[in-house]
């Protein structure tokens, strides 16, 4: 297959490359390395890509920045970053790629632990997790051509403690490799409209 990995040069994008890559041929994108760089929030841009990268069989999204502050601090625009970009970042990745999809193809978006198990100023994030968890669920049962939906909900990853983990205390950290795991799941697999947790 060929394979999409938005976000492939972070955490969460490696677990799903090193993955699939045993496997697949992966066109790694980000916002500013990989074979491609993206602004998922500009949908004219996202169809470029797909029209530059020709047939695909499967978009991974491991992208999607959110504010992390105290409630008391956040404004609207603030809050607006987790909504703009993990949230319809994502969905853009989903509405640009519909008609352009390989047939029985997939989109695996990314979520997170903390509309699960929520931290202090965590709150955008959180928010922009259970935001994709709905929209994951109702718009896989309006696919066609057997394209399937799901989004991976992972808690922090073993390697990325060093830099969040501070903010994490008590969760327990999950490994990479069964991150990536579930990313195999959901695009060589028969699932869609799921959330599949890493925890």
């Amino acid at each position: 297959m060929k394979i999409i990995v938005v976000g492939a040069a972070g955490d969460i994008g490696k677990a799903a490359c090193n993955e699939l890559g045993q496997r697949h041929e992966i066109i790694t994108v980000g916002r500013s390395g990989g074979d491609f760089q993206l602004d998922a929030t500009d949908l004219r841009a996202i169809k470029a890509l797909y029209e530059t990268v020709g047939r695909f069989d499967a978009v991974v999204s491991c992208a999607g920045d959110a504010t992390f502050a105290p409630l008391a601090e956040m404004d609207q625009d603030a809050f607006m970053v987790g909504l703009r970009q993990k949230v319809m970042g994502q969905v853009n990745l989903v509405l640009a790629g519909l008609n352009v999809i390989a047939d029985g193809g997939s989109f695996t978006l990314t979520s997170g632990v903390l509309d699960r198990d929520p931290i202090r100023m965590g709150t955008n994030a959180a928010t922009a997790n259970g935001a994709l968890a709905g929209f994951v669920k109702s718009a896989a049962i309006e696919m066609t051509r057997g394209v399937r939906l799901n989004v991976v909900s992972p808690g922090l990853l073993d390697v990325s403690v060093p830099r969040y983990g501070a903010w994490f205390h008590g969760h327990k950290p999950v490994p990479s490799h069964e991150v990536g795991l579930a990313y195999a799941k959901c695009v060589e697999g028969a699932l869609t409209g799921q959330v599949v947790i890493v925890a």
